[in-house]
Parts: structure tokens; sequence; C-alpha cells
């Protein structure tokens, strides 16, 4: 598949960051509607000054029961309160 290696090799060097950095991911908002999640994201940029590399979006899928919901955690490095 094309451009899998370069992937794979960005993966690798942001686990590697991330290593090297110790704290936690810190849950902050948690929404079943996408656009919702879209714009909070962007007010954590604009408003709180917060970079893309310190932000995680998990997407839980959802099936025939549960919806599908999104969550938005914020990198916390160690010793920072």
């Amino acid at each position: 598949m094309p451009g899998q290696h370069k992937r794979k090799r960005s993966r690798e060097r942001a686990h590697r960051r991330a290593a090297a950095v110790r704290g936690h991911w810190e849950p902050l908002f948690s929404t079943q509607e996408q656009g919702e999640m879209k714009e909070y994201v962007r007010g954590l940029a604009t408003e709180r000054g917060i970079s893309p590399e310190c932000v995680r979006i998990d997407q839980f899928c959802g099936r025939l029961t549960h919806p599908t919901s999104y969550r938005v955690s914020v990198f916390v490095p160690e010793g920072s309160g």
C-alpha cells in the first residue's frame, strides 16, 4: 500500500517523542456529535492556545445499541499540576 512505510515511521517517531516526556492524557470533553467535537477542538487552539500535538481525539465506534461517541483529551506533562 503506498505511503504505509512513511505512516509507520511517523507513528514510531510520535511514540518516541511521547516516551521522552512523562505525563498523562486528561479527558476534557465527550460528545456523540462530530460537529460539536470539531468546534470544541477549534476552540482549544484559538482560546486556550493548546497546540494540536497535545490534543488526542478518541472515537468509540458505535454498533446497533451504542451510538458513536468522541472524547477529546489533552496531554498534561508530569509536574505541571
